[in-house]
């Protein structure tokens, strides 16, 4: 089920159920779940389980809360509803169920409502032979640690989109758009000058993204771009809202790149006015000083961000910046074994 809002919850007890679900291959279930929606903010959370067969059935894993956030003394404003899914992981299920999703606030008086559900992803298991314990060089700090999006935030004030599906799974940062046609912004909640930065890349096909660093919280920036199958401009260095005097163009990018796997990227930023060097999976592409310090007012700082660009129409528009190609529905770009090296100021 998805839809935007979604349906309430409006009483401890209340469940929601699928008939005749094929779990085999399914390690967990994504519960999206708001407890506020625009000036929709008075809904009491609820524990949510997942039963077997029958509302009272065998639990399939253990149950999550979803805890309304603390108030907030200004109004809820559009780029506020970014709570994120709650995941039920499974325990070891399989098999044809019958599945119902459970929802009780023992707290909750008989008019309070609990939550507004806007969707249930049943997530496939990735065995664990495939999972890769994360390493990153020497000398470098994690900025990612595999489990969730600590020291991470969404920006808020973005171009490319407010509101993006961006998850963990599976050990992977995942950037997903959403609603389609809207991207987003996932920035450090830390400002870095020089540096090196790590990261392994998966874009899927036909996406288009970017990894910006010097970075303003509206996504003012220097960018990597990124896209799908290293195509096109991957890896070459330009601005994003920021007109860079010596941008940079990546060659030879399709010899090293590896087609829908894993890409160790690498990334060197030193100096007010910036050198950068990149590295695909080891290779050097590129190692260039910049004309002059663009970035605005003359800072020489800023946030790391991974980009999901916004797409916004599924045809060219005449006489506008065209990226309805940039985003097939349902694609993904995703990162992990982030880490970083910082250097001498």
């Amino acid at each position: 089920s998805k839809g935007d809002p979604g349906f309430v919850i409006r009483r401890s007890g209340a469940h929601v159920g699928y008939r005749s679900v094929d779990l085999n291959g399914v390690g967990s279930i994504a519960v999206g779940a708001l407890t506020r929606f625009y000036t929709w903010s008075h809904f009491k959370g609820a524990t949510v389980e997942v039963r077997l067969d029958s509302v009272n059935g065998v639990l399939a894993g253990a149950p999550v809360k979803v805890i309304p956030p603390a108030a907030r003394a200004d109004p809820v404003v559009l780029g506020d509803n970014l709570e994120k899914p709650v995941t039920v992981k499974l325990d070891g299920a399989s098999g044809t169920h019958d599945v119902f999703f459970v929802f009780t606030n023992a707290d909750a008086r008989p008019d309070d409502d609990l939550l507004l559900i806007t969707g249930f992803e049943f997530v496939k298991a990735v065995p664990s032979a495939s999972l890769r314990t994360a390493t990153l060089p020497d000398g470098f700090t994690p900025l990612f640690n595999g489990r969730d999006l600590a020291g991470w935030h969404v920006s808020r004030t973005t171009h490319q989109g407010t509101t993006p599906d961006i998850r963990v799974e599976d050990g992977a940062i995942v950037l997903r758009q959403h609603p389609y046609g809207q991207g987003g912004l996932l920035m450090t909640d830390r400002k870095y000058k020089n540096f090196e930065l790590y990261l392994e890349a998966k874009p899927d096909s036909n996406t288009n993204g970017g990894i910006f660093f010097r970075s303003t919280e509206a996504g003012s920036a220097y960018q990597v771009e990124l896209e799908g199958g290293g195509a096109g401009g991957t890896g070459s260095l330009f601005g994003e809202m920021l007109r860079v005097s010596t941008p940079v163009q990546a060659k030879g990018v399709q010899s090293v790149w590896r087609a829908n796997d894993w890409n160790a990227m690498r990334i060197r930023v030193e100096g007010d006015v910036p050198k950068v060097t990149l590295w695909i999976n080891g290779t050097e592409i590129y190692s260039a000083r910049l004309g002059r310090n663009d970035l605005i007012g003359g800072r020489t700082d800023g946030m790391i961000a991974l980009q999901s660009h916004w797409s916004a129409t599924t045809a060219p528009v005449a006489g506008s910046f065209d990226m309805s190609g940039s985003w097939t529905p349902g694609a993904a770009h995703r990162f992990r074994n982030i880490g970083i090296k910082e250097l001498p100021q």
